[in-house]
């Protein structure tokens, strides 16, 4: 036999070149990552529009009369409809204001303060009455919340409906002057 010892070669490990290539590792990942965010266009996404008339004109054709805008105001879109079939169908419609708030409607069997509990804010604040020239309701119940949020409420036939949403009060209730059966 030779002088040569049977035993594979070791190489020497130390804690700091451990803790070294845990440094280098994470600043190469630190700096991939920066330059990800860096060189990234920003991700723009824009809401589908859809067709909510024709969800109005089958909710009329099975019998119900859902309160809806005959046409958005310039800019806005709908986003979506919820529809709650049922001896008195409850439907809502959500859209979007050309500035990006929402606004929405909810017509239900239920309370005009479940609605606006539900929709405005579980500690929805009543406010003032008021008279709106619309020809779903004249006579409209106020709502807020302390986070800006601001809905209507009126008795329409045997359900309730709130128009609620983030827009200022005052194209709330301009929408609410626009809608129809």
């Amino acid at each position: 036999m030779s002088g040569v010892s049977e035993q594979p070669g070791r190489y020497q490990r130390s804690t700091s070149g451990l803790i070294g290539a845990l440094i280098v590792t994470l600043l190469a990942i630190g700096a991939f990552v920066a330059f990800r965010a860096l060189n990234r266009e920003e991700l723009e996404i824009e809401p589908e529009p859809i067709d909510y008339l024709a969800a109005v004109e089958q909710l009329q054709a099975a019998g119900s009369r859902p309160v809806h805008p005959p046409r958005l105001p310039e800019g806005w879109i709908a986003t979506s409809i919820d529809v709650v079939p049922g001896e008195r169908d409850s439907w809502g419609l959500g859209v979007l204001t050309d500035e990006g708030d929402f606004v929405g409607i909810r017509q239900a069997d239920a309370s005009a303060e479940s609605l606006a509990e539900e929709y405005v804010d579980a500690e929805a604040a009543e406010g003032d009455a008021l008279t709106l020239d619309s020809p779903v309701a004249r006579e409209w119940q106020s709502w807020s919340d302390e986070g800006g949020d601001t809905g209507y409420t009126a008795t329409v036939g045997r359900q309730s409906v709130l128009v609620y949403g983030s827009a200022p009060a005052a194209e709330i209730e301009a929408y609410v002057t626009s809608l129809t059966r």
